[in-house]
């Protein structure tokens, strides 16, 4: 069946693999971006091209209005620039916002329009309770502080979810995305020789390459997908085995070790946290589900294979 698809925020990393899958799928697709310099890589990739802003609850509304979509994708991110981990909080203060006001903008105009579906992104890698096992499943809840108070980053997460599922939508979970444009600041970071493994490295992640990620998507869309599904690949891993693999993939040398109290000085709790108290998420509700097969079951097939 062809769809009218609304993909908010459709030049970033995954929007770019997201919009030309839909458009080749057969589907009508509108995409926004914040960029009038962006709407010509928009209408290369086949769809029509809108200029959005997602904290602008009249600019969202009109921009869905106009579209008329049968759904609506929220892709909507500001993770630019350089990464400041240790200013987490400060770091994705934007995209924090585009997770709560912007997803509050969209279903407000969702609803206006009689829009029936939505499907938001929302993030699955180090970001488990980190209690009991190391690889948790949608019903396991996610860990929303830092210490002793309430984490704005993980706030916001929670918020979409909460939000996107209540309205009768899907939320996914997409793991550490990696690809071309995704990974680029780790790599750089790892042939520096400034990516260490802080501690013991048992914190787990969980990996998918953009290319999953968007098909999973498509998955969702067409399939009107309802709840939260973990979009990831088959082997959550502690960082003592995915960071060393990394730099020998991209020809760099093996990462540094540093102790905990000197990781938490230099580059903040979070990530200690990833590095050492990290949970992976499973796959197995979005395989069954969705029917959702990977290019990439491992990231050590696709940091070797699909970083290029």
């Amino acid at each position: 069946m062809v769809m009218r698809v609304f993909v908010a925020g459709g030049t970033g990393v995954v929007g770019r693999r997201l919009v030309p899958r839909l458009v080749d799928r057969g589907h009508l697709v509108t995409a926004t971006t914040t960029s009038a310099a962006k709407l010509g890589v928009l209408a290369q990739m086949g769809a029509d091209a809108v200029m959005m802003d997602g904290l602008d609850a009249v600019s969202v509304g009109e921009a869905v209005a106009k579209a008329a979509p049968d759904a609506i994708v929220h892709q909507m991110t500001a993770i630019g620039g350089k990464a400041d981990m240790k200013h987490f909080d400060r770091w994705f203060a934007t995209t924090s916002l585009l997770r709560t006001e912007g997803t509050d903008h969209l279903l407000a105009a969702a609803e206006a329009v009689g829009v029936s579906h939505v499907v938001a992104q929302s993030y699955a890698s180090w970001n488990g309770i980190r209690e009991g096992g190391w690889v948790k499943t949608e019903e396991d809840p996610l860990d929303l502080e830092e210490g002793t108070a309430a984490h704005p980053v993980m706030e916001a997460i929670h918020h979409v979810e909460e939000r996107a599922v209540r309205a009768g939508g899907a939320a996914l979970r997409y793991g550490w995305l990696y690809g071309p444009g995704a990974t680029d600041d780790q790599v750089e970071l790892l042939r520096k020789r400034q990516f260490p493994l802080v501690g013991n490295g048992a914190g787990h992640s969980s990996w998918v390459h953009l290319d999953d990620a968007a098909d999973a998507t498509v998955l969702a869309v067409e399939q009107q997908a309802r709840g939260v599904f973990n979009i990831v690949d088959d082997e959550p891993a502690p960082a003592s085995e995915w960071l060393p693999y990394l730099a020998v993939c991209v020809g760099a040398k093996p990462p540094m070790r540093v102790p905990r109290w000197l990781a938490r000085m230099l580059a903040g709790d979070v990530v200690v946290t990833i590095m050492t108290e990290g949970r992976g998420f499973s796959n197995v509700k979005a395989k069954r589900e969705l029917g959702w097969q990977l290019s990439y079951p491992s990231w050590r097939q696709g940091f070797k294979q699909g970083l290029a």
